[in-house]
């Protein structure tokens, strides 16, 4: 019976399981965005949240927790730095919600539902601040965005022609013999 579970066992066992969190923490920080099932996937979030909390405080304690987390390998000792380095200060002002799951269609062998778990901070296509301005051409169905844009250009440049053109105001003529520094 699943009484007072609170993560799934993922059909591993307990060493199994920590083992795999520990891999995928690894990955999903070295790679920053990693595919995986959708169920793994929960779980690393699960796993991998609290770890990103407390690398906003940079503490000798808090990296040693961070280190164990991601099993205490060779490879986790540069992970740990480029945690704090690089991925704590763009996600200090975040008050959670470190990772984001994009679902994708099932795996061809199996049909297991599978996903794409990134952290959000570094994902160019969903962040604010690359954001360009959409164009202003409008589409139609006679001629297509090229005739539009070409009929929008018209329209502006006779707007502009229409208008009545003011004369310049007279200003104090300055001596041509001058210079200004």
């Amino acid at each position: 019976m699943k009484h007072g579970k609170k993560f799934k066992s993922l059909s591993r066992t307990k060493s199994h399981r920590k083992a795999l969190m520990g891999n995928l923490a690894s990955e999903l920080v070295k790679h920053k965005r990693i595919k995986t099932t959708l169920t793994k996937g929960k779980e690393l979030r699960k796993y991998i949240e609290p770890v990103l909390t407390k690398c906003k405080e940079d503490t000798t304690h808090n990296r040693r927790l961070v280190f164990k987390a991601l099993l205490n390998n060779e490879q986790a000792k540069g992970l740990v730095t480029e945690l704090f380095r690089e991925v704590a200060p763009k996600i200090m002002d975040r008050p959670g919600g470190y990772t984001r799951i994009i679902k994708l269609p099932p795996r061809q062998g199996d049909n297991a539902p599978m996903c794409y778990i990134e952290l959000v901070d570094y994902n160019e296509l969903y962040s604010s601040e690359g954001t360009t301005e959409k164009k202003t051409t409008r589409r139609s169905r006679r001629g297509g965005a090229k005739k539009a844009a070409e009929t929008t250009e018209a329209v502006a440049d006779k707007a502009v022609e229409a208008k009545p053109k003011e004369e310049p105001k007279a200003e104090d003529p300055k001596p041509a013999d001058s210079e200004e520094e």
